[in-house]
């Protein structure tokens, strides 16, 4: 489902809830679930557990001139069924933009997973202009969702 600040897409993986928010919740993993490609590698992570916590990406875009940092905001956090996070330059403060995963266990081995990225909340001009959101597209955050589900039966 779309609209014009964000984009949410969801998929039932074939994995118990714990296995797939152990692979959320380990930034060291999100380069392998990044269909966007702009992850390059972790450069300082632990474990997510809680509200408040931020890790470092290494990325590489267009839209930024190449390599840059991000540093990621975790701003939900409820074990087994929610993580989110808002995303800024390293050293700066989010402008405005979050990723959201939320799980429903189905089962002991299915999970309803909803992905969305939300950008409702972005409100400086030039980097709207800059941006050109959405920078993820609905595909990649589908294709996202195949490589999560692989990655959590592996």
């Amino acid at each position: 489902m779309s609209d014009t600040t964000k984009v949410t897409v969801e998929r039932t993986i074939e994995a118990p809830v714990d296995a797939v928010f152990d692979v959320l919740s380990n930034p060291e993993r999100h380069q392998k679930i990044d269909a966007s490609g702009f992850i390059r590698g972790v450069d300082h992570a632990d474990r997510i557990q809680k509200v408040g916590e931020v890790f470092t990406m290494n990325m590489a875009g267009d839209h930024m001139g190449g390599e840059y940092q991000t540093d990621n905001h975790v701003t939900g956090y409820a074990k087994d069924k929610l993580l989110a996070w808002t995303t800024a330059p390293a050293g700066t403060e989010p402008p405005g933009w979050e990723w959201l995963w939320e799980l429903e266990s189905q089962g002991p081995n299915e999970t309803l997973v909803r992905h969305t990225y939300d950008w409702s909340k972005v409100t400086d001009k030039k980097l709207l202009e800059k941006v050109k959101f959405p920078l993820v597209t609905e595909d990649q955050l589908n294709s996202t969702l195949s490589l999560l589900d692989a990655e959590a039966t592996t």
